[in-house]
C-alpha cells in the first residue's frame, strides 16, 4: 500500500461510518415518531437500519444518544457538525440592519425548522415524562431556543427596533413562545393551517408584539 492511498482509504472508511450512523439515526427517528420513544428498542432500531445491535452502540450509542442526534439533525436539517447560529445564512441574517426584515426572516427560519421538527419535538415532550435522559435533552433544547431568542432580541435592541418600554428579557420570552414547535403542531397539524399561513401569523404577531 502506498502512502498516497492511505488518505483515500481513511476517507472511505469515514464516509462508510457516517452512512451507517445516518441510517441508524434515521431509523431511530422514524420509530420514535411512529411508536414513541419508550416503546422503541435498540433491537428495533438495529433491525430497521439493517445493522447489528452492537453496531448501534459502537456507531451512535444508547437510545438516548440516538434520540439526541435524531432531534439535532432534524432541527438543523442535516448532520453537519455546525451549530445553527454559526451557519453562514444565519450570520448573514443577523447582520441585517432593518429590524422588521430581521424579525420576519428569523420567524420564517423558525417556521421552516418547526415544519421539520414538530413531530420529533412531540416525541421528546412525551418521553421527558418517563425518561430522565429525554427530560435532560428537552431542558437543553428549551435553553437553546430561548438563547437564540435573546440573541435576536439583542440585535433588535442594538438597531433601536424594540418596542419602547419592552425589556429584552420580556421580548425574548415572547419570541420564545412564538417559535415553540408546539404552536406549529396546534395550528398546522391540529387546526389544518398551511405553512404559509403559519409563517404569516408568526411574522405579524412578532412584529406587533416586539417592534417599535
Amino acid at each position: 500500500m502506498t502512502e498516497g492511498s492511505r488518505p483515500y482509504r481513511s476517507a472511505l472508511r469515514d464516509e462508510q461510518s457516517r452512512t451507517t450512523r445516518r441510517r441508524i439515526v434515521d431509523a431511530g427517528g422514524e420509530l420514535f415518531v411512529a411508536n414513541g420513544y419508550v416503546p422503541t428498542t435498540i433491537d428495533a432500531i438495529a433491525e430497521r437500519a439493517g445493522v447489528s445491535r452492537r453496531t448501534v452502540f459502537t456507531s451512535v450509542g444508547g437510545k438516548a444518544a440516538v434520540l439526541k442526534l435524531a432531534f439535532d439533525w432534524t432541527l438543523a436539517g442535516d448532520d453537519e457538525p455546525v451549530a445553527i447560529a454559526d451557519r453562514p445564512e444565519v450570520q448573514q441574517m443577523m447582520r441585517c440592519k432593518d429590524p422588521a426584515e430581521l424579525l420576519a426572516a428569523w420567524m420564517g427560519m423558525n417556521a421552516a425548522i418547526n415544519h421539520r421538527l414538530a413531530p420529533m419535538h412531540h416525541v421528546l415532550v412525551v418521553a421527558a415524562d418517563a425518561d430522565a435522559d429525554a427530560a435532560a435533552l428537552l431542558s437543553t433544547t428549551n435553553d437553546q431556543r430561548i438563547d437564540g431568542a435573546r440573541r435576536v432580541v439583542a440585535r433588535l435592541a442594538a438597531l433601536r427596533g424594540l418596542e419602547p418600554g419592552l425589556k429584552p428579557d420580556a421580548a425574548a420570552a415572547i419570541a420564545d413562545v412564538l417559535i415553540d414547535p408546539t404552536i406549529y403542531q396546534r395550528l398546522v397539524d391540529l387546526r389544518g393551517w398551511n405553512l404559509a399561513t403559519y409563517v404569516e401569523h408568526l411574522q405579524r404577531i412578532a412584529a406587533a408584539s416586539l417592534l417599535r
